[in-house]
Protein backbone atom coordinates (compact mmCIF):
# COMPACT_ATOMS: atom_id res chain seq x y z
CA UNK A 1 0.00 0.00 0.00
CA UNK A 2 1.34 3.38 -0.52
CA UNK A 3 0.42 6.44 1.45
CA UNK A 4 -1.30 9.51 -0.46
CA UNK A 5 -1.69 13.49 1.03
CA UNK A 6 -3.10 16.19 -0.77
CA UNK A 7 -3.07 19.03 -0.11
CA UNK A 8 -4.56 23.00 -0.58
CA UNK A 9 -2.33 26.33 0.79
CA UNK A 10 -4.52 28.85 2.74
CA UNK A 11 -5.11 31.25 -0.71
CA UNK A 12 -5.80 28.05 -2.62
CA UNK A 13 -3.30 29.39 -5.12
CA UNK A 14 -1.10 26.19 -4.76
CA UNK A 15 -2.08 22.33 -4.66
CA UNK A 16 -0.19 19.66 -3.56
CA UNK A 17 -0.01 15.98 -3.85
CA UNK A 18 2.64 13.54 -2.66
CA UNK A 19 2.68 9.39 -1.95
CA UNK A 20 4.93 6.87 -0.23
CA UNK A 21 5.00 4.36 -3.47
CA UNK A 22 7.63 1.56 -2.13
CA UNK A 23 5.33 -0.97 -1.31
CA UNK A 24 3.87 -0.49 -4.90
CA UNK A 25 7.23 -0.67 -6.66
CA UNK A 26 8.18 -3.29 -4.76
CA UNK A 27 5.35 -5.24 -6.12
CA UNK A 28 5.75 -4.11 -9.75
CA UNK A 29 9.52 -5.20 -9.24
CA UNK A 30 8.12 -8.78 -7.89
CA UNK A 31 5.49 -9.16 -10.37
CA UNK A 32 7.89 -8.12 -13.54
CA UNK A 33 11.44 -9.00 -12.46
CA UNK A 34 12.48 -5.91 -13.17
CA UNK A 35 16.29 -5.07 -13.57
CA UNK A 36 17.69 -1.65 -11.23
CA UNK A 37 17.18 0.60 -13.86
CA UNK A 38 13.86 -0.56 -15.60
CA UNK A 39 12.58 -0.36 -11.48
CA UNK A 40 13.13 2.99 -11.43
CA UNK A 41 11.88 4.03 -14.85
CA UNK A 42 8.40 2.08 -14.00
CA UNK A 43 8.27 3.07 -10.16
CA UNK A 44 8.57 6.84 -11.13
CA UNK A 45 5.77 6.24 -13.41
CA UNK A 46 3.55 4.21 -11.37
CA UNK A 47 3.75 7.03 -8.21
CA UNK A 48 3.15 9.99 -10.12
CA UNK A 49 0.10 7.88 -12.27
CA UNK A 50 -1.34 7.30 -8.85
CA UNK A 51 -1.49 10.68 -7.98
CA UNK A 52 -3.08 11.71 -11.10
CA UNK A 53 -5.38 8.86 -10.65
CA UNK A 54 -6.65 9.80 -7.36
CA UNK A 55 -7.57 13.44 -8.62
CA UNK A 56 -10.27 12.21 -10.92
CA UNK A 57 -13.60 13.21 -9.59
CA UNK A 58 -15.42 10.30 -12.08
CA UNK A 59 -16.39 6.96 -10.43
CA UNK A 60 -14.74 4.65 -13.02
CA UNK A 61 -12.54 6.91 -14.60
CA UNK A 62 -8.67 6.23 -15.07
CA UNK A 63 -5.63 7.76 -16.11
CA UNK A 64 -2.93 6.15 -18.71
CA UNK A 65 1.09 7.45 -19.17
CA UNK A 66 2.32 5.65 -21.91
CA UNK A 67 6.05 6.37 -22.32
CA UNK A 68 7.14 5.30 -26.14
CA UNK A 69 11.25 6.30 -26.15
CA UNK A 70 14.02 5.15 -28.41
CA UNK A 71 15.89 3.09 -25.69
CA UNK A 72 16.29 -0.15 -24.42
CA UNK A 73 13.33 -0.45 -22.58
CA UNK A 74 10.65 -0.26 -24.94
CA UNK A 75 7.28 1.05 -24.57
CA UNK A 76 6.25 1.78 -20.68
CA UNK A 77 2.97 1.86 -19.53
CA UNK A 78 1.07 2.94 -15.87
CA UNK A 79 -2.66 3.08 -15.58
CA UNK A 80 -4.45 4.69 -12.20
CA UNK A 81 -7.86 4.45 -11.60
CA UNK A 82 -9.84 7.13 -9.92
CA UNK A 83 -8.74 5.25 -6.71
CA UNK A 84 -4.99 5.77 -7.07
CA UNK A 85 -5.28 1.86 -7.43
CA UNK A 86 -2.15 1.68 -10.13
CA UNK A 87 -0.59 -1.47 -12.63
CA UNK A 88 1.76 -0.85 -15.29
CA UNK A 89 4.17 -2.81 -17.16
CA UNK A 90 7.63 -2.12 -19.29
CA UNK A 91 7.88 -3.61 -22.84
CA UNK A 92 11.83 -4.93 -21.89
CA UNK A 93 11.83 -5.75 -17.81
CA UNK A 94 14.78 -7.04 -17.45
CA UNK A 95 16.99 -4.47 -20.29
CA UNK A 96 19.37 -2.39 -18.24
CA UNK A 97 21.94 0.47 -18.96
CA UNK A 98 25.11 1.78 -17.42
CA UNK A 99 24.78 4.19 -14.32
CA UNK A 100 25.57 7.63 -14.81
CA UNK A 101 28.90 9.06 -14.16
CA UNK A 102 27.40 10.67 -10.72
CA UNK A 103 26.41 6.69 -9.94
CA UNK A 104 22.53 7.18 -10.37
CA UNK A 105 20.14 4.72 -12.24
CA UNK A 106 20.15 6.50 -16.03
CA UNK A 107 15.78 6.34 -16.64
CA UNK A 108 16.75 8.54 -19.24
CA UNK A 109 18.63 6.35 -21.19
CA UNK A 110 16.61 3.34 -20.16
CA UNK A 111 13.43 4.89 -21.95
CA UNK A 112 15.42 6.89 -24.52
CA UNK A 113 15.43 10.74 -24.81
CA UNK A 114 13.44 10.69 -28.34
CA UNK A 115 9.77 9.57 -28.47
CA UNK A 116 6.55 10.81 -26.78
CA UNK A 117 4.65 10.56 -23.86
CA UNK A 118 1.19 10.02 -24.27
CA UNK A 119 -1.67 10.47 -21.54
CA UNK A 120 -5.24 9.16 -22.05
CA UNK A 121 -7.67 10.63 -19.16
CA UNK A 122 -10.74 8.07 -19.65
CA UNK A 123 -13.22 10.30 -17.95
CA UNK A 124 -16.60 8.02 -18.53
CA UNK A 125 -17.50 10.25 -21.72
CA UNK A 126 -18.01 9.60 -25.12
CA UNK A 127 -14.18 9.11 -26.16
CA UNK A 128 -11.49 9.64 -23.77
CA UNK A 129 -8.90 12.51 -23.97
CA UNK A 130 -5.56 12.15 -25.35
CA UNK A 131 -2.66 14.19 -25.00
CA UNK A 132 0.80 14.15 -26.46
CA UNK A 133 3.78 15.74 -26.22
CA UNK A 134 7.54 14.96 -26.82
CA UNK A 135 9.83 13.33 -24.40
CA UNK A 136 11.20 16.01 -22.15
CA UNK A 137 14.39 13.82 -21.73
CA UNK A 138 13.22 10.65 -20.52
CA UNK A 139 13.41 10.76 -16.85
CA UNK A 140 9.58 10.52 -16.18
CA UNK A 141 8.84 13.55 -13.87
CA UNK A 142 9.97 16.12 -15.98
CA UNK A 143 8.02 14.50 -19.11
CA UNK A 144 4.76 14.53 -16.98
CA UNK A 145 5.66 18.57 -16.02
CA UNK A 146 6.30 19.08 -19.73
CA UNK A 147 2.97 17.58 -20.75
CA UNK A 148 1.33 20.05 -17.56
CA UNK A 149 2.71 22.88 -19.17
CA UNK A 150 2.33 22.00 -23.25
CA UNK A 151 -1.59 20.32 -22.98
CA UNK A 152 -2.55 21.27 -20.03
CA UNK A 153 -1.11 24.80 -19.65
CA UNK A 154 -1.00 24.25 -15.76
CA UNK A 155 2.73 25.42 -14.40
CA UNK A 156 3.37 22.17 -12.12
CA UNK A 157 6.70 20.54 -10.37
CA UNK A 158 6.80 17.27 -11.17
CA UNK A 159 9.04 15.09 -9.08
CA UNK A 160 9.79 11.22 -8.29
CA UNK A 161 12.01 9.16 -7.51
CA UNK A 162 13.17 5.65 -6.54
CA UNK A 163 16.46 4.19 -4.63
CA UNK A 164 16.92 0.35 -5.41
CA UNK A 165 18.92 -1.70 -3.10
CA UNK A 166 21.74 -3.74 -3.92
CA UNK A 167 19.53 -7.35 -5.24
CA UNK A 168 17.01 -5.02 -6.94
CA UNK A 169 14.24 -4.67 -3.73
CA UNK A 170 13.27 -1.09 -3.20
CA UNK A 171 14.54 0.98 -0.30
CA UNK A 172 12.12 3.96 -1.41
CA UNK A 173 10.06 5.07 -3.63
CA UNK A 174 7.68 8.15 -4.06
CA UNK A 175 6.69 11.04 -6.08
CA UNK A 176 5.01 14.76 -5.66
CA UNK A 177 2.77 17.03 -7.50
CA UNK A 178 2.79 20.51 -7.11
CA UNK A 179 0.97 22.86 -9.36
CA UNK A 180 -0.15 26.92 -9.52
CA UNK A 181 -3.91 27.54 -9.61
CA UNK A 182 -5.38 30.66 -11.69
CA UNK A 183 -4.92 33.84 -10.09
CA UNK A 184 -1.13 32.74 -8.82
CA UNK A 185 1.44 35.90 -9.06
CA UNK A 186 4.95 36.12 -9.91
CA UNK A 187 6.09 36.30 -6.19
CA UNK A 188 4.14 32.99 -5.41
CA UNK A 189 5.87 31.29 -8.21
CA UNK A 190 9.45 32.29 -7.31
CA UNK A 191 8.67 31.45 -3.90
CA UNK A 192 7.82 28.20 -4.75
CA UNK A 193 10.87 27.88 -7.13
CA UNK A 194 13.41 28.32 -4.47
CA UNK A 195 11.61 25.93 -2.04
CA UNK A 196 11.58 23.14 -4.35
CA UNK A 197 15.53 24.13 -5.32
CA UNK A 198 16.14 23.59 -1.27
CA UNK A 199 14.36 20.85 -0.40
CA UNK A 200 16.82 17.67 -1.54
CA UNK A 201 15.42 14.78 -3.95
CA UNK A 202 12.50 12.09 -3.20
CA UNK A 203 14.23 9.43 -2.10
CA UNK A 204 16.22 11.65 0.68
CA UNK A 205 13.01 12.74 2.21
CA UNK A 206 11.58 9.08 2.22
CA UNK A 207 14.90 7.99 3.58
CA UNK A 208 15.19 10.32 6.53
CA UNK A 209 11.45 9.07 7.50
CA UNK A 210 9.28 11.96 5.90
CA UNK A 211 5.93 11.24 5.06
CA UNK A 212 4.24 12.15 2.14
CA UNK A 213 2.48 14.99 4.32
CA UNK A 214 6.30 15.89 5.77
CA UNK A 215 7.22 16.19 2.22
CA UNK A 216 4.92 18.44 1.66
CA UNK A 217 5.56 20.50 4.42
CA UNK A 218 9.07 20.68 3.97
CA UNK A 219 8.99 21.92 0.38
CA UNK A 220 6.33 24.23 1.30
CA UNK A 221 6.63 25.47 4.48
CA UNK A 222 5.53 29.63 4.55
CA UNK A 223 2.46 28.63 1.98
CA UNK A 224 0.34 27.65 4.87
CA UNK A 225 -0.75 24.09 3.66
CA UNK A 226 -3.77 22.14 5.04
CA UNK A 227 -4.41 18.70 4.74
CA UNK A 228 -7.77 17.81 2.38
CA UNK A 229 -7.61 14.05 1.52
CA UNK A 230 -5.37 11.47 2.65
CA UNK A 231 -5.97 7.48 1.34
CA UNK A 232 -4.14 4.62 0.57
CA UNK A 233 -3.23 3.42 -2.70
CA UNK A 234 -2.08 -0.16 -3.97
CA UNK A 235 -0.45 -1.92 -6.81
CA UNK A 236 -3.74 -3.52 -8.45
CA UNK A 237 -4.86 -5.45 -11.67
CA UNK A 238 -8.16 -5.14 -12.88
CA UNK A 239 -8.08 -8.49 -14.84
CA UNK A 240 -10.14 -10.90 -14.96
CA UNK A 241 -11.27 -14.14 -17.27
CA UNK A 242 -14.34 -12.70 -18.23
CA UNK A 243 -12.32 -9.34 -19.13
CA UNK A 244 -10.09 -11.79 -20.38
CA UNK A 245 -13.30 -13.74 -22.59
CA UNK A 246 -14.92 -9.99 -24.00
CA UNK A 247 -11.26 -9.43 -25.39
CA UNK A 248 -10.73 -12.82 -27.06
CA UNK A 249 -14.47 -12.40 -28.60
CA UNK A 250 -13.45 -8.73 -29.75
CA UNK A 251 -10.74 -10.89 -31.96
CA UNK A 252 -13.55 -12.04 -34.13
CA UNK A 253 -14.87 -15.32 -35.27
CA UNK A 254 -11.85 -15.61 -37.91
CA UNK A 255 -9.49 -15.83 -35.17
CA UNK A 256 -11.10 -17.54 -33.08
CA UNK A 257 -12.29 -20.55 -35.42
CA UNK A 258 -8.22 -20.34 -36.54
CA UNK A 259 -7.06 -21.43 -32.42
CA UNK A 260 -9.97 -23.81 -32.31
CA UNK A 261 -8.37 -25.67 -35.27
CA UNK A 262 -5.11 -25.12 -34.08
CA UNK A 263 -6.26 -27.71 -31.52
CA UNK A 264 -3.85 -26.33 -28.74
CA UNK A 265 -6.59 -24.30 -26.93
CA UNK A 266 -5.49 -20.54 -25.83
CA UNK A 267 -3.29 -19.27 -22.97
CA UNK A 268 -3.48 -15.46 -22.50
CA UNK A 269 -1.37 -13.40 -19.73
CA UNK A 270 -1.57 -10.42 -18.47
CA UNK A 271 0.71 -8.10 -18.65
CA UNK A 272 0.09 -5.75 -15.90
CA UNK A 273 -0.09 -8.72 -13.31
CA UNK A 274 1.41 -12.16 -14.95
CA UNK A 275 -1.76 -14.11 -14.66
CA UNK A 276 -2.29 -16.60 -17.24
CA UNK A 277 -5.77 -17.67 -18.49
CA UNK A 278 -6.30 -21.01 -19.68
CA UNK A 279 -8.70 -21.88 -21.99
CA UNK A 280 -9.37 -25.27 -23.93
CA UNK A 281 -10.56 -25.94 -27.36
CA UNK A 282 -14.30 -26.18 -25.62
CA UNK A 283 -13.98 -22.99 -24.05
CA UNK A 284 -12.77 -21.11 -27.24
CA UNK A 285 -16.22 -23.01 -29.30
CA UNK A 286 -17.93 -21.62 -26.47
CA UNK A 287 -16.93 -17.99 -26.85
CA UNK A 288 -17.18 -18.56 -30.84
CA UNK A 289 -21.07 -19.58 -30.44
CA UNK A 290 -21.23 -16.70 -28.33
CA UNK A 291 -19.25 -14.40 -31.16
CA UNK A 292 -21.76 -15.91 -33.63
CA UNK A 293 -24.41 -14.76 -31.56
CA UNK A 294 -23.67 -11.22 -31.72
CA UNK A 295 -23.44 -10.85 -35.22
Amino acid sequence: MGKTVRMLSKDGFVQACAIDARDIVERAHEIHGTSATASAALGRALAIASLIGGSIKTEGGSVTLQFSGDGVGGTLIAVSEANGAVRGCVQNPEADVPRKTNGKLDVGAFIGHNGRLTVIKDLRMHDPYVGSVALAGGEVAEDVAAYYAESEQVPSVVAAGVLVQPGGHIAAAGAYIIQLMPGYDADTAEQLERAVYGAGTVTDMLSAGLSPEGMLLRILDGFGMRTVDEYMAAYECSCSRERVERALISTGEQALSEMIEDGKGAEVTCRFCDSVYTFSDDDLRELLRNAQGRS
